[in-house]
């Protein structure tokens, strides 16, 4: 750290942003906008400009300030505790504020413990590795007005949800310069010129948050109001929502209150006792992560996560959380073994307190947002009502991450098509669930780590039938009820597993059969977003009727997509192995001329280049429980889109 002393006045007790009201709030566990009265911020106080500190460490003997403005001197800028039991300590500094370096040095009451940490509430951080937190002003003049007016319209559960997930560290890279990230700024331009080419409605951003570890990819956060600064400050952090916004896409933000991690300079142990985390480590410990679990039944750790959530939705006009992990925050034996956990008070493993925070988090987000704002869960087990409202019994959430479905249909697609015919219902299955919560199918950066291999390794055949495995899922996800999420890279067939180290391999669409599963995507997009039967009812059973789910000899299946009004129709067919069928018989609810209007074995996606000639009339002849019907022809581990046009009979 730079030991450059400037000419600073002593600190000022006695100043404070915190009210009366503000500190029952905090007492209560309902102080939601914490990051306006803790934290640093600059301000004026008789006529002289400076900096106002506060931080939440009841078992500390003494805080301080310490930074470059003063030498990190740990005696030069004491704190005053708060006389009302808070275990609040403030301070104004005058003649210091934006820039400024900074960090809160603690002596505990306990164990002569003594210990440097960054600001919990910091607004913007030192690039790692370094660890101080930097005083941040937050001002920024949003362009994005019209956005945020009509954004309800898009962010809506009746809405198309195409959603690109991404890690901003490693979509693209600049290998002229060392392989370096693209900045935020630069990020904001290129990703919003692909979106709009690929035709994606929304980002979701690993998390963005400030992170020692790159290697974490985010999930490992010590700056819960603070975007990284590895790729730019606070207001080019803005630039890059705002621009996206400009262009009409929304962002949503991974958000981890499931753990944290270890560094010293973080929450652990923070004044020299176990106040964020649980003391006991069969509680507030994460044996699989090696990081800490925080105390969800204390009030001001439930201020802290709730304030953080609000924070990034206000001042970052952030437009959907995804919540990390959420079945590690609902049981108290995730990821331990017998021995090695505390039941609830009723004997169960459920986290009874954490329940209680995870209804508060998403009635406080939905209450402030007008329901612009969606919450996501990443939610792994069978739960119940993890989607539905408080009111009703459910933890509240907006929608859920559908991980049965992605489990399935990645299994079945790993198998020999000569095998599939054994697994049928795992196709079918998921339709039986697939409307007891608000699902989103995931093929998310999970799924491409560890070993996993990429979406591109998991499909069975030669390389033809694994590029057309890979339309075929592609195609099968975007048919299926439920709201659409892709990792980036996924969309140009990667070969390799996913490295954060590297850009993606966008050398690939030098080849055809790379450009035609990105030409797919893109056109699925396209044919999502503008038939509302693929998306208004992805949520209700009164969405989808199957037409055939029987035919497991020749792996087949087809369904009709519904939407709200009776012209709403897609019928969609999807043949699982590599043998073209022709003249295959499927029922269909109307007369008429049925448009092929996507067929994924098309020669521009590098297909075969079987179908039907852009699509046939409906005979009298009655199949599968209905009037009329369509000979087709069934192209090789291909899935068929069709919509009824014509006359109605």
């Amino acid at each position: 750290m730079s030991t450059k002393k400037k000419k600073v006045q002593k600190i000022i007790h006695g100043v404070s942003l915190l009210t009366e009201h503000d500190i029952y709030l905090f007492k209560e566990g309902a102080h939601f906008g914490l990051h306006h009265k803790l934290g640093s911020h600059s301000i004026k106080v008789d006529r002289k400009h400076g900096t106002v500190f506060a931080v939440w460490a009841p078992n500390a003997e003494k805080v301080s300030v310490i930074g470059d403005f003063n030498g990190w001197n740990k005696k030069s800028h004491p704190m005053a505790v708060r006389w009302d039991g808070s275990g609040i300590w403030e301070g104004f500094i005058p003649d210091i504020g934006h820039g400024t370096v900074y960090k809160y040095h603690i002596t505990s009451r306990h164990n002569n413990y003594e210990v440097e940490k960054c600001d919990p509430f910091a607004f913007h951080c030192e690039p790692p590795p370094k660890t101080a937190s930097i005083v941040w002003d937050m001002e920024y003049t949003w362009n994005d007005s019209e956005w945020m007016v009509s954004r309800h319209s898009q962010n809506a559960l009746n809405a198309p949800w195409s959603i690109y997930e991404l890690h901003p560290g490693s979509w693209r890279r600049v290998p002229e310069e060392g392989n370096r990230y693209l900045t935020y700024r630069e990020l904001a331009h290129s990703l919003a010129d692909y979106i709009q080419e690929m035709g994606f409605t929304h980002i979701e951003l690993l998390p963005v948050m400030e992170h020692p570890f790159y290697g974490s990819w985010g999930y490992q956060i010590t700056g819960f109001f603070a975007p990284t600064s590895r790729y730019g400050t606070p207001q080019d952090f803005m630039y890059l929502v705002d621009h996206l916004h400009r262009n009409g896409i929304s962002v949503v933000l991974d958000w981890v209150p499931s753990h944290f991690p270890d560094d010293e300079h973080g929450l652990i142990y923070f004044d020299g006792t176990h106040l964020y985390e649980h003391e006991d480590p069969k509680k507030g410990f994460h044996p699989d992560w090696k990081s800490y679990i925080f105390n969800y039944g204390r009030n001001e750790v439930r201020n802290f996560l709730v304030s953080s959530a609000t924070f990034w939705i206000e001042k970052y006009h952030i437009d959907g959380l995804r919540v990390d992990a959420v079945a590690s925050i609902l049981y108290l034996d995730y990821g331990r073994k017998e021995g090695e956990w505390i039941p609830n008070e009723y004997g169960g493993k459920e986290n009874i307190e954490a329940i209680h925070f995870l209804k508060r988090f998403n009635e406080r987000i939905y209450a402030s947002s007008l329901e612009d704002v969606q919450t996501i869960a990443e939610e792994s087990t069978s739960w119940p009502m993890v989607s539905r409202p408080a009111y009703v019994g459910g933890l509240g959430f907006g929608m859920k991450w559908n991980m049965g479905w992605m489990h399935d249909t990645l299994d079945y697609f790993s198998n020999d098509p000569v095998f599939r015919k054994y697994h049928h219902n795992q196709l079918t299955f998921s339709i039986w669930y697939a409307f007891s919560e608000n699902f989103i199918l995931p093929l998310s950066h999970d799924e491409v780590v560890h070993g996993k291999g990429s979406l591109f390794g998991k499909m069975s055949g030669d390389e033809w039938q694994k590029f057309a495995n890979l339309r075929l899922l592609y195609g099968y996800m975007y048919g299926h009820p439920g709201k659409k999420l892709l990792f980036m890279g996924g969309e140009i067939a990667q070969w390799k597993e996913w490295n954060h180290e590297e850009s993606l391999e966008w050398h690939t669409l030098e080849y055809p059969y790379h450009q035609g599963v990105q030409r797919w995507v893109k056109d699925l997009n396209h044919l999502y977003k503008t038939e509302r039967a693929l998306y208004e009812l992805d949520f209700s059973n009164e969405g989808f009727q199957w037409i055939d789910f029987h035919n497991w000899e020749e792996s087949v299946i087809s369904f009709i997509r519904k939407g709200n009004s009776p012209d709403a129709l897609i019928l969609v067919i999807c043949n699982m192995t590599p043998i073209p069928r022709y003249h295959y018989r499927i029922g269909v609810p109307k007369s008429g001329f049925w448009k092929e209007v996507l067929n994924s074995d098309a020669p521009v996606y590098s297909g075969s280049g079987h179908g039907n000639a852009g699509g046939l009339e409906a005979s009298p002849v009655p199949s599968h429980g209905r009037h009329h019907s369509l000979s087709l022809t069934l192209p090789p581990l291909g899935i068929l889109f069709f919509k009824q046009e014509g006359s109605q009979k």
